[in-house]
């Protein structure tokens, strides 16, 4: 899954912290290890606790690209 038709777009604008950590969560649970999912957030304090979560979690952040007042944070899925 390694085309970017093939990544899994998680929604989370206009939700507040932690609640995009918790979709990005969600969808990940569901995918294989190379799957990738971009999240889509306005809230700031996803561009830290994304990357937080995703390194605890053995996961690897690819790109973190902000523009206007959203933020597109883009994973790969490591081994469950």
């Amino acid at each position: 899954m390694s085309n970017p038709e093939d990544t899994v777009v998680v929604d989370a604008r206009r939700l507040l912290c932690p609640m995009p950590v918790i979709r990005v969560q969600n969808a990940v649970k569901k995918l294989p290890p190379g799957a990738r999912v971009e999240a889509i957030c306005t809230d700031p304090g996803a561009l830290s606790d994304i990357p937080a979560w995703v390194r605890i979690n053995g996961h690897k952040i690819i790109t973190i690209v902000s523009r206007a007042d959203e933020h597109i944070i883009t994973l790969e899925v490591g081994e469950k």
